[in-house]
Order: C-alpha cells, then sequence, then structure tokens
C-alpha cells in the first residue's frame, strides 16, 4: 500500500449522521490524520432508517433507504475532499461501513445496509466493505478492524495498555507487550443517551 489518504465512512448506532475522515496510512502505521466531520442526517431520513432497525422491513423498503443510504456517504466523500483541498486521485480507497440494521453475534447473525459497488461508482474509487459479516459468522462481536487500529494508534507507547472505545456499543482493546490483541464489547455506550435525546 503506498501512503496516500484512505476514506473512512461510519453510519453509527445514534443514527444522526455520516462520520468521514481521513488517514493516511502504511497499512500498519497511522502516519497523518486529516479533516474529518459529520454529515447530518435529516430527521426524515433518520426516521426511515430507523424503521428498518431489527431487519424485518419489506425489501423494497430496505433496497430505496440503501440506495438513499449510499448516495449520502457519497456526498459526503466529495465534501471531505473539498474541505482538504484533495481530489480522488489523492484517495488510495474507502472504508465504507454502512449502518447496521441488525446485529445479533451471539446468533451469528449481522446485516449492514450500503451498496459498496454503487458508492465505489459513484466515486470512482476502489471501496472496501461489509466488515462485519465474516468476523461475526467466525464466532467474533463484529468489530474485526478497531483492535488493529487501537494498536496503529498506540504504535510507541508503552505496553500492555489497553483502549476503550465509546460508541454506541463500548468495545475495549488490550494490547499486550508483546502487541497481541485482545478486544470485545463492553456493553451499552452512548446508545441509550442517543434514545433518550432523540
Amino acid at each position: 500500500m503506498s501512503n496516500r489518504w484512505i476514506a473512512g465512512l461510519m453510519s453509527g448506532t445514534s443514527l444522526d449522521g455520516i462520520d468521514v475522515a481521513l488517514l493516511k496510512t502504511d497499512g500498519e502505521r497511522v502516519l497523518a490524520a486529516g479533516p474529518r466531520f459529520t454529515f447530518d442526517y435529516d430527521d426524515a431520513f433518520r426516521a426511515r432508517l430507523r424503521a428498518l432497525l431489527g431487519g424485518e422491513a419489506p425489501e423494497e423498503q430496505v433496497r430505496q433507504v440503501e440506495a438513499e443510504l449510499t448516495d449520502r456517504h457519497a456526498e459526503a466523500v466529495r465534501r471531505l475532499l473539498r474541505l482538504a483541498k484533495l481530489t480522488s486521485d489523492d484517495l488510495e480507497l474507502v472504508g465504507f461501513h454502512g449502518q447496521t440494521i441488525l446485529h445479533a453475534p451471539h446468533q451469528r447473525l449481522t446485516w449492514q445496509i450500503g451498496d459498496g459497488a454503487r458508492l465505489a461508482a459513484a466515486l470512482g474509487l476502489p471501496v472496501v466493505n461489509d466488515f462485519r459479516s465474516a468476523d461475526v459468522a467466525a464466532g467474533g462481536q463484529g468489530a474485526p478492524l478497531v483492535p488493529v487500529f487501537h494498536r496503529a494508534l498506540a504504535a510507541g507507547l508503552p505496553k500492555p495498555l489497553a483502549v476503550l472505545n465509546i460508541g454506541g456499543v463500548a468495545n475495549v482493546t488490550f494490547i499486550g507487550e508483546d502487541e497481541t490483541l485482545v478486544a470485545c464489547d463492553t456493553g451499552p455506550g452512548n446508545a441509550l443517551l442517543d434514545d433518550w435525546i432523540l
């Protein structure tokens, strides 16, 4: 991997919008952090997303919201590039989480909507997506990149150490002296607060 920018996209449990950020990496280390911002969802779109939670909405409804979600992610990347005064030629690839509408890792089941091929076509860039499915199918909890990212951020810090990530659901990564990783969910993070406010 060349030392070019990667755009990361996350639409989380709070349903408040798309977090979009730039990182420069060599594939193992974080070399630089670029601009980032949140592309807010309007109330009407948030309601359409919320109606899909649980994974029981009609297929056509899921398909329509997924297309709109994907198009909003494309616009978020375009805005970020303008903010950073970069073009798509400066990006190596885009990491696209999508929106989780069903997550039951104890049943080895997870579902994120978001059309990676549609996003790649809209941006003219390689898109990496569907991060969770293989991890959950193998018995994981669906956050396979988080521990690796934590280790990259902690490069050069004394070990052992632990990193707590508080999103909608919180998780912890333990990094051993030999760089061994142990990670798991710890329970609700800010999801309850998000539900109370929204």
